[in-house]
């Protein structure tokens, strides 16, 4: 079985859902690069304070800085036996820096080790999909409010909270999303494709529905 997931697919396609349902299940960490940087100004490192200087003035973080809080990420124990990535890479630049990232560690080969997912969904339907979409702000647990609701309109099965929507899950910011997501991470598609590593799956389906097919990919890996 391969030992690092790479998961690929539009704003909206359930990459976040399902790559948190595969980490539980083999038991090896969920890499958020989102959280990880957070972390990271939070604890007030030498690279959190790099990154929280580009993020104050509105710019995106460096590519160097945010590979260096891979990297060191990458390199803890825990990760050893593999790692599910979410966030990174989002280009084909990001996914260069990753197969040097590991290539410095020695503990795994893009080529030999690492499986890519492409989240396949129509861009309509993740359209409403994004406008519908609700989260806890407690749990963070996400909702839909036509595929996946909460038992009790607007407040989480969990903790009870009033679920929140993202200020860019409206149909306007979607659409400006999509066009950002076509110009720098759709290319990924082609460049996994040709490295041998990528496998697709139709993501239109429930949540349960698509995690059966990710497991049958998963688990035919050998």
């Amino acid at each position: 079985m391969k030992k690092v997931f790479i998961f690929l697919g539009p704003p909206g396609s359930g990459k976040g859902t399902q790559t948190s349902r595969l980490s539980d299940k083999l038991s090896i960490p969920h890499i958020d690069t989102g959280s990880l940087l957070r972390k990271n100004i939070q604890d007030n490192t030498e690279l959190g304070i790099i990154a929280k200087s580009f993020i104050d003035k509105g710019n995106l973080v460096p590519i160097e800085v945010v590979s260096s809080v891979i990297k060191e990420r990458l390199q803890k124990d825990d990760c050893k036996d593999g790692f599910v990535l979410d966030g990174f890479p989002r280009s084909i630049e990001q996914a260069q820096a990753l197969e040097k990232i590991l290539d410095e560690i020695g503990r795994f080969s893009l080529i030999e080790d690492a499986l890519a997912v492409y989240f396949d969904v129509d861009t309509e339907a993740l359209i409403q999909r994004l406008v519908n979409r609700r989260s806890c702000p407690k749990c963070a647990t996400i909702y839909n409010l036509i595929s996946n609701p909460p038992k009790i309109m607007d407040y989480c099965d969990i903790c009870d909270e009033k679920l929140t929507q993202r200020d860019d899950d409206n149909e306007e910011v979607a659409r400006a999303r999509f066009v950002t997501y076509e110009r720098e991470t759709a290319p990924l598609y082609d460049y996994f494709k040709q490295m041998g590593i990528l496998k697709e799956i139709d993501a239109s389906g429930a949540i349960t529905e698509i995690w059966e097919k990710l497991k049958e990919i998963i688990f035919e890996e050998k």
